[in-house]
């Protein structure tokens, strides 16, 4: 089986059937690799945009394609009907992330009607692996570049932002550090599960009395003496958190309490944060002068 991976280049523009705004797909670049990590074959092409007229000046900037050039470019469902042909029927589909693919999904969606990618039978996030051999925290995400400088790859002859190459130099990563074993863990077959997995758009809960909730969470226990302590102040949402106030009578001391419930697509993520209210500083100066009067 080969693996094949993918890079993608996209511009931010405005669709009017959707009345919002969508990453058009401007470029496409990726090398297949036996099963052994051996090179075999690149694909690279241009793709003519069709829902926006042209290219914001960050992206002409970060990627160095101009409006002529992507004008030159093939037609959508022209270029992946050619790079579908070209990776063949027994492959694992690769990329840095899954923003690539999630890209993928909605311009297949929006140019050709359909709500899932014709080719792919099987996909791995090479960034999700990478990052475990690393010792990576979840909670932080590296980019390519980053990466590639932890696994001491020489980066000065690759063409950053640029979708061939970013291919070529996520390819190079994986070779640092592939396990046949370590990695199989990572191929998931894109079922409906997959897809129901991948659309679904995380979002912070906003209501308290939703029973998704653990209300548990919400209590609050003092870290110095572990004892009970008062609600002073009613949960109030703001900012993707409900904050409240509590007060401990023993230790004397109040502090903000800040929860956030966050669904994602099998799970809820809680994140709970404290902070000492400190009282202002009494101006004793001026104390002493209100008590001679």
């Amino acid at each position: 089986m080969d693996f094949i991976i993918m890079d993608l280049e996209w511009n931010n523009t405005y669709a009017r059937k959707t009345k919002g705004f969508i990453n058009e797909i401007i470029e496409i670049g990726a090398v297949k690799l036996d099963e052994n990590l051996n090179f075999k074959d690149k694909f690279s092409c241009l793709v003519r945009p069709q829902i926006g007229k042209k290219l914001r000046g960050s992206v002409k900037e970060l990627t160095n394609i101009t409006n002529e050039e992507v004008r030159s470019g093939e037609p959508f469902t022209k270029v992946f009907s050619s790079f579908r042909r070209w990776i063949g029927s027994e492959c694992v589909l690769l990329t840095w992330g899954d923003g690539d693919i999630r890209v993928l999904i909605d311009n297949y969606k929006y140019l050709n009607g359909i709500n899932t990618v014709p080719f792919l039978s099987y996909y791995a996030d090479m960034q999700a692996y990478i990052q475990s051999v690393l010792g990576t925290p979840k909670s932080r995400q590296i980019g390519l570049s980053t990466a590639a400088q932890e696994l001491g790859i020489d980066e000065s002859s690759f063409s950053h932002h640029r979708a061939y190459d970013d291919s070529l130099l996520s390819a190079e990563c994986l070779k640092k550090v592939y396990s046949k074993d370590a990695f199989k863990p990572y191929i998931r077959e894109c079922n409906d599960e997959f897809y129901a997995r991948l659309t679904f758009k995380a979002h912070p809960i906003s209501n308290i009395h939703s029973p998704l909730i653990d209300k548990s969470v919400l209590d609050y226990k003092c870290e110095i003496c572990s004892g009970k302590c008062e609600q002073t102040k009613q949960w109030s949402y703001s900012n993707q958190y409900f904050r409240s106030k509590y007060y401990c009578p023993h230790c004397d001391r109040t502090v903000r309490v800040a929860v956030r419930f966050k669904q994602y697509y099998d799970r809820i993520d809680i994140r709970k944060t404290v902070s000492l209210v400190v009282p202002e500083p009494v101006d004793t100066e001026e104390t002493a002068q209100d008590s001679e009067k």
